[in-house]
């Protein structure tokens, strides 16, 4: 499902290829947005994707799953996929979150103008939990 959302949104987007490059230009983009530069796992990227043109479809490839503990555990597959716009991420692929003890898909990821420094997870169950920025932050 996320190789046809990013066909169909492919014609104008830049690609580009190669780890630190796709690295930089990943923490690039979640600094425009307004979102932690670390809320994505920056290791082993083979590809980022970003159309500015129709709706900010993004994608990025990694050679590998990733899983992260914060204050939560997330779950990425190895392609991600998401809509952006300002201080959000939506119609998100490839993320998971553990809620009591069961994986739910994550649709949605906000930093809410009243409060920037939280992150709020949505799943598509509806349930959502916020967490302090900070524990999505690079370890610069």
């Amino acid at each position: 499902m996320a190789s046809q959302i990013i066909e169909s949104h492919h014609a104008g987007t830049e690609v580009i290829k190669g780890d630190a490059i796709c690295r930089k230009k990943t923490i690039e983009l979640l600094e425009e947005l307004g979102l932690p530069k670390g809320l994505l796992p920056l290791e082993d990227i083979q590809e980022f994707g970003y159309n500015r043109a129709t709706v900010s479809c993004g994608w990025f490839k990694a050679r590998r799953r990733w899983s992260t503990l914060s204050k939560q555990t997330v779950s990425y597959a190895a392609e991600v996929t998401a809509f952006a716009e300002k201080g959000k991420l939506k119609k998100i692929t490839g993320v998971k979150t553990k809620e009591l003890m069961l994986w739910l898909s994550v649709v949605e990821v906000y930093v809410p103008d009243a409060s920037p420094e939280k992150v709020t997870f949505k799943t598509g169950t509806g349930l959502s939990d916020t967490f302090d920025a900070t524990a999505f932050a690079l370890g610069e």
